[in-house]
């Protein structure tokens, strides 16, 4: 099962199994991390599950699409590196990744 390692806004870091086939954002909602809002509950169209993605976990998923894209060119704080944790779906061939969730006064 693959493992996401959350660093949280208040500097501590969680470590969750996340099943193959649900999002990065899935296993911070279902742990109860903070950080992670997700109101619109995964469907991309919010942005309020923003996070930095590791740059040695960026292979594990496919590049961004249009639709992210357009959500995350007008949050605060962004970086190369931003993604929204709800299109960070998991596969059974990944074994670790690593998110920052950025504070939300990033």
């Amino acid at each position: 099962m693959p493992t996401v390692v959350y660093q949280l806004p208040d500097g501590s870091t969680s470590s969750v199994d996340v099943p193959a086939g649900q999002s990065v954002m899935d296993g911070s909602v279902r742990n109860n991390l903070p950080g992670i809002v997700a109101e619109c509950g995964g469907s991309c169209s919010c942005a309020t599950c923003h996070v930095y993605l590791d740059e040695e976990s960026t292979p594990s998923f496919e590049e961004p699409t249009l639709e992210e894209q357009d959500l995350l060119e007008f949050l605060d704080g962004v970086q190369p590196c931003s993604r929204l944790a709800c299109q960070l779906v998991l596969t059974s061939d990944v074994d670790t990744v690593t998110v920052t969730v950025p504070s939300s006064d990033a």
